[in-house]
């Protein structure tokens, strides 16, 4: 059964960097497009970023652009989220997410495998 653990989470004062991990196991995740998501208390989930297994597709959130980069390991099956420049407002969970195919899509609904989440605060 694919699954998706999440880490790397944690609290880091607004500038601060962290980097989330997604391991994913269970199955083989080549050809699939791997995506991180966030949902802050008492918001929706929105998308964050995504990348093709290739890496040759990537999509980035306009929130996000410039201060998050998103990599993967496919030898690993390990997909990362670097975070820099951190700001308060990018306080949430953080859910990795899986589908098939190479269309780096945004909407959360099109992801078939989800990760439990992690927390990651950022203070002012």
């Amino acid at each position: 059964q694919a699954q998706l653990v999440e880490s790397g989470g944690g609290l880091v004062q607004a500038g601060g960097s962290l980097r989330l991990s997604c391991a994913a196991s269970g199955r083989t995740f080549s050809y699939y497009t791997m995506g991180w998501f966030r949902q802050a208390a008492g918001k929706e989930r929105e998308f964050v970023a995504a990348m093709y297994w290739n890496g040759g597709n990537t999509n980035y959130a306009d929130s996000v652009k410039g201060r998050f980069t998103i990599s993967r390991d496919n030898a690993k099956n390990t997909v990362y989220l670097q975070m820099n420049s951190l700001k308060p407002e990018d306080t949430a969970v953080y859910y990795c997410a899986a589908r098939q195919g190479g269309a780096v899509v945004t909407t959360s609904s099109q992801y078939v495998y989800w990760g439990q989440g992690t927390q990651v605060t950022v203070s002012s």
